[in-house]
């Protein structure tokens, strides 16, 4: 029993190694941009795409822009119509490179590590840095990050009128298990 038993890790372990790319697109997206005192502006999207190629220590996030979910109807089409305009932006992506990644040294223990790469949002681009915490779990490895995202750096344009009401700062959250 002992002998199958350490067969099947083995085998789970070796083939979790061999493996060439880890994903899901459940990943969750979570973006705060409130200030104090007026309306809450937060929205969440849980149908992001994550991919990890750990050959390469590729990190890969792609989130629908219409897929972020707010607490009203309205606020909702006015990110889709008119800040983000996903009609004509659809999609935000992330790709870049973990440093001093290696799959063998992932385990149920909760490592940072830094991840810096090329965000593409609303027809922009920008270098960006952000720390990552991964570790292994039983469905695979789980990646959890926050970093913040400046309104000015992709030319979103805030309506005069409600300019104090929206933070020029997007705190953004990302949560996800790749398998």
């Amino acid at each position: 029993m002992k002998r199958t038993t350490l067969l099947i890790l083995l085998f789970t372990a070796f083939s979790l190694l061999a493996q060439d790319k880890f994903k899901t697109s459940t990943a969750v997206v979570n973006f705060q941009a409130s200030v104090p005192f007026f309306e809450e502006v937060k929205a969440v999207n849980k149908l992001g795409t994550l991919v990890l190629e750990p050959e390469s220590s590729t990190l890969i996030c792609t989130v629908v822009i219409k897929d972020f979910r707010f607490k009203m109807d309205l606020m909702q089409e006015h990110f889709n119509d008119n800040y983000i305009e996903s009609h004509r932006y659809p999609k935000a992506v992330f790709k870049g490179k973990i440093e001093k990644f290696d799959l063998k040294n992932i385990d149920e223990t909760e490592r940072e590590y830094d991840v810096k790469g090329k965000l593409y949002l609303h027809g922009k681009s920008k270098i960006i840095s952000v720390k990552a915490l991964m570790k292994r779990v039983p469905e695979g490895i789980q990646i959890v990050s926050t970093f913040p995202i400046l309104v000015e750096d992709f030319d979103i344009e805030i309506p005069y009128v409600v300019a104090n009401k929206i933070s020029k700062t997007v705190q953004t959250d990302l949560t996800g298990i790749m398998k």
